[in-house]
């Protein structure tokens, strides 16, 4: 179903499965904070026959446990990628080395090529090969351009237990990074590069729960149920692990720096990282990316922000307002 908030006119598309019919509802609008609205007291449609119930299902630590094990059934991080990150790192290395390395992935090369010529990069479709990206571009940005070439395929599948179509995680994931990076260049500068990778997976842990949390929908909709219930907590009480724990575990599996999955890991408990700044933007920029209604799911309207986060940042409501609209213009051109 697609619903539209009365206050700022966004809309969002709600799987109708995820519906509770019969009943009305109401919930915060991820961007403006208004009351949204739904009166669902229509019959409920016939039932199909199939067990949506609790029976049967594993649980408690067996059933992390074999979330954990699904992580091997993943795609892995493309090696250039990895490899990449690895020449860019030592100062020893030259463009000619990361060249030579695209000859061997042409598809990752063709994707580099394509971002570097969006006009979020405004070089008018100039940059004819990797070496020239990385003259005219600098390190750190080509960085940005293979990491997001990788990440891309991994990110772009629909998730029905979300409630996400295909794309809307790689456009939110998109949002994150670039709403981190924003963030970083107002703030701290030098974590920016950093900032932007974190943010581009911080939500890679919904890939392997995505079929648990479909499977028990009707348990994590009882859930949610109770007051001040989060999705996150749901997560949690359900499947033993929320998706950040599971991000944590998905991105050592991808070999990212562990600087990366500390933040990843609490990025939606900041208070809990030890005063690490990157967790704290991270967090900051996916409540932003949220506001601007871009590839939201249905745990969306269920987040919750720390609310020592902003000052920890360091931002104020002009920060966040020049942050949103940076982001949802930096997708505009990224995807053009």
């Amino acid at each position: 179903m697609k619903i539209e908030c009365s206050s700022c006119r966004v809309q969002f598309n709600i799987p109708d499965q995820r519906l509770p019919r019969g009943k009305k509802v109401a919930f915060p609008c991820p961007r403006c904070k208004g009351v949204i609205e739904l009166d669902l007291t229509v019959p409920e449609p016939e039932a199909t026959g199939t067990d949506t119930g609790s029976q049967g299902f594993l649980k408690g630590e067996a059933l992390k446990k074999k979330i954990l094990r699904s992580i091997k059934d993943l795609p892995p991080m493309p090696h250039t990628v990895i490899k990449a990150r690895e020449i860019m790192a030592d100062p020893n290395s030259d463009f000619k080395s990361l060249a030579r390395l695209f000859e061997t992935d042409q598809a990752i090369a063709t994707k580099v090529l394509k971002l570097a010529n969006s006009p979020y990069y405004g070089l008018g479709g100039r940059v004819s090969s990797i070496q020239h990206a990385s003259v005219v571009l600098g390190q750190k940005v080509l960085g940005e351009l293979i990491t997001m070439s990788g990440a891309s395929g991994l990110l772009s599948k629909s998730l029905e237990g979300y409630g996400l179509d295909a794309g809307a995680l790689w456009k939110h994931s998109l949002a994150v990074a670039f709403g981190a990076k924003l963030i970083s260049e107002l703030k701290q500068p030098a974590l920016a590069n950093d900032a932007f990778t974190a943010g581009l997976i911080h939500d890679a842990g919904k890939l392997i729960l995505d079929k648990y949390i479909a499977e028990r929908w009707q348990l994590i909709e009882d859930f949610m149920g109770k007051e001040g219930a989060t999705f996150l907590d749901a997560e949690k009480s359900i499947l033993e692990l929320d998706h950040s724990e599971a991000a944590f575990e998905v991105c050592g599996a991808w070999n990212i720096p562990k600087t990366l999955t500390a933040a990843i890991r609490y990025h939606h408990s900041p208070a809990k990282s030890h005063d690490n700044m990157l967790a704290y933007i991270i967090h900051v920029a996916d409540a932003i990316a949220m506001m601007t209604g871009l590839g939201i799911g249905v745990d969306s309207t269920f987040y919750v922000m720390d609310e020592k986060a902003l000052e920890f940042v360091g931002l104020n409501e002009t920060d966040i307002n020049r942050v949103m609209d940076e982001i949802i213009e930096s997708i505009k051109k990224i995807s053009e």
